[in-house]
């Protein structure tokens, strides 16, 4: 799979850009703030409808204008499809599938499938867990794209239910009790059901995740603990255990139902809802102990980087090769570990790197190089480019790459040096 062209209209910085790509490596190169990392945005929210940087679409439109437009042309196996999305900086998003409009911008889902490698990655160790659920609810718009409309059918859900539980109690006390309590009745049916499905779907993914992330991060670092991953439900155990997928929706919906009636009286009390895959997590443990918090800044760096490794992994399990976009990830990797990463995406069909320095990028990855400059001569600074040339670099074709486990396995087999030190 390959981006071939890309077009940006009032994205960000650039009020203007076409791309045309081919299945390469490909290094932006430009001073940070110029623009570059704004390019492997635009193509990650085609492929997960969502920033890797921001939790709201505004942000991502162009000041001054209303609505934000990305169109990727994707080729995958000698199929064509062309995507074409309008962000609006408030108000409903629009999305096209080679020219026709669809109903939902979900549609689009599954049509790019990408890894995105990026410093903000060390929050998916030490950061809050709306970062793993992050993590894992990407990896489920790409591979399970109807599993994401139940997540947004299941955020609207909390919205509307939360928003009772604010009210509820006052209410209550002015003698309302049948109507929030009706009310709350039908929110908690449907909160149940779609929380089951998100539930089920992310439980799918972490079991087909975590023995990849186990034998990355043990090719990475050799001499430091077990690395493993697990799903921590709100609702308990009885939701940690199951297997996932389609089967388990009904017994996960039963498990939330009954917590939702177990703790009615305490959400009204508190105004929020305390349980729901709002409140999940994904728990990152080495050895016997939590990554977060005992796990030193290179086992943080090295476990991260596994579960994007891990993610390369899954997605071409599923039957594709996805795009593997570096941004700016080289400058947070000490020299032994640019090495390994930059031997394990070698092979990788399309390879999107941004760097703000060209030092910062191993001197095996070549291919095209787009220098980003800005201009500030007429109004707001917008992004340009500046440069386009061939670089050489050592590197694999893709025909010739080896399969997954397999690749990594060779690539990421030299001690990594002692993970426990900083």
């Amino acid at each position: 799979m390959f981006v071939r062209d890309l077009t940006l209209r009032d994205y960000r910085s650039w009020p203007s850009a076409e791309f045309t790509l081919a299945p390469e490596t490909t290094i932006f190169v430009g001073r940070n703030g110029f623009g570059k990392t704004n390019l492997l945005e635009s193509l990650f929210y085609v492929a997960t409808l969502r920033s890797h940087r921001v939790s709201t679409d505004a942000p991502l439109v162009r000041s001054g204008a209303d609505v934000a437009k990305v169109s990727a042309t994707v080729e995958n196996d000698g199929r064509e499809l062309t995507v074409d999305l309008a962000i609006a900086a408030s108000g409903a998003n629009k999305a096209a599938i080679n020219t026709r409009p669809v109903r939902r911008t979900r549609e689009v889902l599954g049509i790019l499938r990408a890894v995105l490698f990026a410093p903000e990655d060390l929050a998916l160790v030490r950061g809050d867990p709306s970062e793993r659920r992050r993590f894992v609810d990407e990896l489920v718009a790409q591979t399970r794209p109807m599993a994401a409309g139940a997540k947004a059918d299941y955020d609207r859900v909390l919205r509307q239910r939360s928003a009772l539980l604010k009210t509820a109690g006052a209410a209550m006390r002015r003698g309302e009790t049948d109507s929030v309590i009706n009310t709350l009745d039908v929110w908690d049916s449907q909160l149940a059901d779609f929380g089951a499905q998100v539930t089920a779907a992310r439980l799918a993914i972490v079991r087909q995740l975590a023995p990849l992330v186990s034998v990355a991060y043990a090719s990475i670092a050799p001499h430091s603990r077990l690395a493993t991953i697990a799903y921590r439900s709100a609702a308990g155990p009885d939701v940690d255990v199951s297997e996932g997928g389609d089967a388990s929706i009904d017994d996960i919906r039963g498990v939330l139902a009954a917590r939702l009636v177990e703790l009615r009286d305490k959400e009204i009390d508190r105004g929020v809802s305390l349980v729901g895959p709002h409140r999940d997590d994904l728990e990152l443990v080495l050895g016997d102990e939590p990554a977060k918090g005992f796990a030193s800044h290179g086992e943080s760096w090295s476990f991260a980087l596994s579960l994007r490794l891990a993610s390369v992994d899954l997605l071409r399990a599923d039957g594709v090769d996805p795009v593997i976009m570096l941004d700016d990830v080289f400058a947070e990797l000490d020299v032994r570990r640019r090495e390994k990463l930059a031997a394990f995406t070698e092979g990788a069909e399309q390879l999107l790197v941004t760097a703000a320095v060209a030092d910062d990028i191993p001197a095996c990855v070549g291919g095209r190089r787009i220098s980003i400059g800005v201009a500030e001569d007429d109004g707001p600074r917008r992004s340009l480019v500046v440069g386009d040339e061939a670089v050489s670099g050592v590197s694999t074709p893709f025909d010739q790459r080896e399969s997954g486990l397999d690749q990594r396995e060779s690539a990421l087999d030299q001690p990594m040096g002692d993970e426990s030190d900083d």
